[in-house]
């Protein structure tokens, strides 16, 4: 993975997952190789954030190297220069841009004109490194991932997305319930479907109850993501029914374990008695962007004769 982009999940493979969670299971156990030590990674952040900066620049300094945040109006990509002219300019300074934006398009015109590794930290289309830790959360909870059976129940959207594609990766089945207009393309659950060969089953529905059902992870997120605000009131007009409550959960296994990658909207597409559940893993997730990004960068950055963890 040394020297890698990480725009998607589809830039894995099974086992450089599978990699990933071991990486970052040794480090959780036994503290963080100073794997990054004369390494300088950039912020290129274009929309707000709290795990993802907080969890990235804390991971970064246990691993041995230093941060730079740039705020969106220092660097106005695309409007104060080019995105090409901040990506070779920038390549000579650091080691990584980690990338928080609205367009994938971004992303991959960065990576085309950067010489060093360029990391999806949320864009509109995915959000990879959360669901990497939603991978290692699963696994940490369940003992394993192969089998599992996750229930989504929400809007089909960046989460939903890298979501899907990393259980097709690691061959668990996944359920995804959205109303209708709401729905993960159906060109995406094939694309999650060929990741899973013959593994995990991934399909669509539009009944939450019907996704929920014997599931073993049950997963939500907001109704309404960073720049849709003025859809809210559709929004949950067109998800009543949808919100993940006791009368939902109970439908799962009676080990279920629910997953929100936050912020929640508590109340909306989350009760507040299932986030505050015991089955509830909500800020062991959140925990773990540290442990799943720390893995992750070491991999990619990291010296590889050090990278015994």
């Amino acid at each position: 993975m040394r020297g890698q982009d990480l725009l998607s999940v589809t830039d894995l493979d099974a086992r450089q997952l599978e990699l990933i969670i071991e990486t970052a299971i040794a480090m959780k156990r036994d503290g963080s190789p100073a794997l990054l030590t004369g390494k300088t990674v950039a912020f290129l952040f274009e929309k707000p954030s709290l795990r993802t900066r907080v969890s990235f620049e804390v991971g970064i300094s246990q691993l041995g190297g230093r941060s730079i945040y740039l705020s969106p109006s220092e660097i106005g990509l695309g409007v104060r220069e080019p995105i090409k002219d901040v990506a070779r300019v920038l390549s000579g300074y650091v080691d990584c841009l980690i990338v928080r934006t609205g367009s994938q398009g971004v992303l991959t015109e960065l990576a085309d004109w950067a010489s060093v590794p360029v990391v999806n930290a949320l864009s509109d289309d995915e959000h990879p490194c959360q669901a990497l830790a939603d991978m290692l959360t699963i696994f940490e909870v369940k003992g394993g991932i192969r089998g599992i059976k996750v229930a989504y129940v929400g809007d089909g959207n960046n989460v939903a997305r890298s979501l899907a594609l990393a259980c097709g990766l690691a061959g668990a089945s996944i359920t995804l319930a959205s109303p209708d207009g709401y729905e993960l393309p159906a060109t995406d659950l094939e694309k999650a479907r060929r990741l899973a060969g013959e593994g995990g089953v991934i399909e669509a529905v539009d009944d939450p109850r019907a996704a929920v059902n014997r599931a073993d992870v049950v997963y939500t997120d907001v109704w309404t993501s960073m720049g849709q605000e003025t859809e809210a009131a559709k929004r949950r007009d067109a998800f009543a029914g949808y919100q993940v409550d006791k009368s939902l959960i109970a439908l799962a296994r009676p080990d279920a374990v629910v997953m929100h990658d936050l912020p929640a909207h508590r109340g909306e597409e989350i009760s507040d008695d299932v986030i505050e559940s015991s089955q509830s893993v909500v800020f062991l997730q959140a925990e773990n962007r540290l442990h799943a990004q720390k893995a992750a960068l070491a991999l990619i950055l990291g010296d590889n004769e050090r990278q015994e963890v």
